[in-house]
């Protein structure tokens, strides 16, 4: 009876939990399959499908993969989050940054360039693949430019 749940909690992908603590430097490539708290450094790539929290005293230079993030250290280099990027008031993050939703607190460095999943690369390939070769795109209504082209040129 009691063996059946250690086994199963054992092939949970997600149930196991990795801590980086404050002090500890790791340099190079880190995956796991688990939950990450990091307030220790790590200088290299992080892939995980699970969440990863930066502590206060965490750094990260490199490469991080996640499913949801939340941070409080400092970040720098690529962030890729598929679910939400939760930045708090103590957050520093400098490079480039992928997330489904971010959520910034009052007081966080946010220094990267920025795109939402599901936003821009796919209004970007909807509009390529409606227009015919040789086809230009319709102006919309509700451009600047051309509402002022209209409003410059003399009626007929």
């Amino acid at each position: 009876m009691f063996s059946d749940k250690k086994e199963r909690s054992a092939q949970e992908p997600n149930s196991g939990q990795n801590r980086i603590n404050k002090g500890t430097t790791l340099e190079g490539d880190v995956v796991s399959e688990g939950f990450f708290r990091i307030d220790g450094t790590i200088n290299g790539t992080i892939k995980t499908p699970s969440k990863v929290v930066l502590g206060k005293s965490g750094l990260i230079k490199g490469t991080l993969t996640c499913e949801n993030a939340d941070i409080e250290g400092k970040f720098e280099g690529s962030l890729d989050v598929s679910g939400t990027l939760s930045l708090k008031s103590t957050a520093h993050i400098e490079g480039e940054v992928v997330a489904g939703k971010l959520a910034v607190e009052p007081g966080a460095t946010f220094n990267a360039s920025c795109v939402m999943k599901g936003s821009h690369k796919e209004k970007q390939s909807k509009t390529e693949t409606t227009l015919k070769e040789g086809e230009a795109p319709k102006p919309s209504p509700y451009d600047r430019q051309q509402r002022a082209k209209k409003s410059t040129e003399p009626l007929k």
